[in-house]
């Protein structure tokens, strides 16, 4: 990297899962965007034509008329092409294929028991951390041999699991996690914020000062504040005026086509609970509940104004995605400029030195949790500098939200040690006791073996 006249040029950045045509046009857009820092993309997919044609693509953001710097892409065929050299390392990979998840998430239905993502927890996120930990155990060594002093950024769910693995395989990595869920949760306070107050213009998200505490997607705030005021009690009356949840989130029959819609209702039951404020979307947040209480069927998510995001969703979406691709390929589609709104550059230009940033974030808890164990994947705020996280004290997890976040906490130290040792058995332990699995042990055994064999092609380190 080269440092002149308040920019930084010559970054160079590895992406592994480079054929994304999600998340890697979100990060072309963000880059471009972005004037005080430029350099090169090396694209790695273990589909090496969809790196080639994002290739293309990366290259053809350079041209559109709010590009305020040029990105190199290339693609890479190997890893360590992909590597060497490089300054920042992105991972967002898919581990295995929407089929595979379609077990993931519809195979335990059959057994009564539904989720609204199925990648992080419940039945769904075990088995997919089954798959995905082997895959980052050899991202991990790929970094330690090529591309030691890399910051790593994951952005791949089970985001807990994955970046856990990175530290357990290589101890000095410089690795974190991102997830945009709490910014989600800000944007909410700030549309409260501007109702309570007759604010007509918009309040940026970063206005809300939080102190962020818990696990990934199972995230809390302790604190909430807008210019000096603290927002626990206008929070409050919200959720006692409006019983049913926000109610300019969905209307109160769910659209079906939309598979991500939420009317906050989750979120706002919880706070009535433990007087406390869910820092993750309802989707998510349901999963570490549970099992009545918000997913014990599809009329239940109903009444509670959320939604199942079906498999069948995914691919459809998957389907448009790649005739996308080849539309701005061929010029059919014109290429456009849209941000993904994740914090990852700013995360970026504060490693270089550019500017200071807090924001929340997922890496081994150091004692910014004292009450949780050390070295777990913990989500707190933490502060980005040259070259350097700081973690911010967020304090003990308040004792009545304790049981669950220590559950979710201990279920996540108990996988990792019982993926990493290939132990089915004690896999089999965590998956029988998630808050979800509501059926009879008998059955949770059943439902776990039919799924370990729907994608055992990935679970051949296990012996199966």
């Amino acid at each position: 990297m080269k440092y002149e006249n308040n920019k930084m040029s010559d970054i160079r950045i590895a992406y592994i899962g480079g054929g994304s045509r999600g998340w890697a046009w979100g990060l072309m857009s963000d880059l471009v965007y972005t004037e005080d820092i430029s350099g090169e993309v090396r694209l790695y997919d273990i589909d090496p034509e969809a790196a080639r044609k994002n290739e293309i693509i990366g290259n053809m953001h350079n041209s559109l008329p709010e590009a305020k710097s040029v990105w190199t892409y290339r693609a890479a065929e190997t890893p360590a092409e992909t590597l060497t050299g490089a300054d920042f390392v992105v991972i967002s990979i898919l581990p295995g294929t929407f089929e595979d998840m379609a077990s993931d998430v519809h195979e335990p239905e059959k057994y009564g028991i539904y989720q609204s993502v199925g990648d992080t927890t419940g039945p769904g996120g075990i088995v997919r951390a089954m798959r995905t930990v082997p895959m980052f155990e050899e991202i991990a060594e790929n970094i330690r041999k090529y591309a030691p002093g890399a910051w790593v950024i994951n952005y791949t769910n089970p985001m807990s699991i994955c970046t856990r693995t990175l530290y357990r395989v290589f101890p000095e990595i410089k690795a974190f996690g991102c997830c945009h869920e709490v910014f989600g949760t800000q944007e909410f306070l700030a549309q409260i914020v501007r109702k309570k107050f007759g604010i007509t213009e918009r309040i940026p998200r970063e206005d809300i000062k939080t102190n962020v505490i818990g696990v990934n997607h199972f995230t809390w705030i302790t604190k909430a504040s807008w210019r000096g005021i603290d927002l626990f009690p206008v929070y409050a009356e919200y959720c006692r005026e409006n019983p049913e949840g926000d109610p300019e989130g969905i209307t109160q029959s769910i659209d079906l086509n939309n598979h991500f819609a939420t009317a906050e209702k989750v979120k706002m039951d919880l706070f009535r609970r433990y007087g406390l404020i869910a820092a993750a979307g309802d989707r998510h947040l349901a999963e570490f509940c549970e099992g009545k209480w918000y997913l014990e069927n599809p009329e239940r998510v109903r009444k509670m104004r959320f939604a199942l995001t079906p498999v069948s969703w995914r691919l459809e979406d998957l389907k448009e995605r790649l005739e996308k691709s080849d539309g701005l390929l061929t010029g059919k589609i014109p290429l456009e400029l849209h941000l993904s709104g994740e914090d990852g550059i700013r995360q970026i230009r504060s490693l270089c030195g550019l500017e200071d940033v807090v924001t929340n974030v997922n890496v081994p808890n150091c004692g910014q949790i004292p009450n949780l164990p050390r070295g777990a994947v913990v989500e707190t705020n933490a502060r980005f500098s040259s070259d350097s996280i700081d973690p911010v004290m967020a304090g003990n997890v308040p004792t009545n939200i304790y049981p669950l976040v220590a559950r979710a906490c201990g279920q996540q130290e108990a996988l990792n040690e019982a993926i990493a040792e290939r132990n089915v058995d004690a896999v089999f332990e965590v998956f029988a006791n998630d808050p979800l699995v509501t059926c009879s042990l008998a059955d949770a055994r059943k439902l776990f073996d039919i799924m370990c064999r729907n994608t055992k092609k990935y679970l051949k380190s296990f012996g199966l």
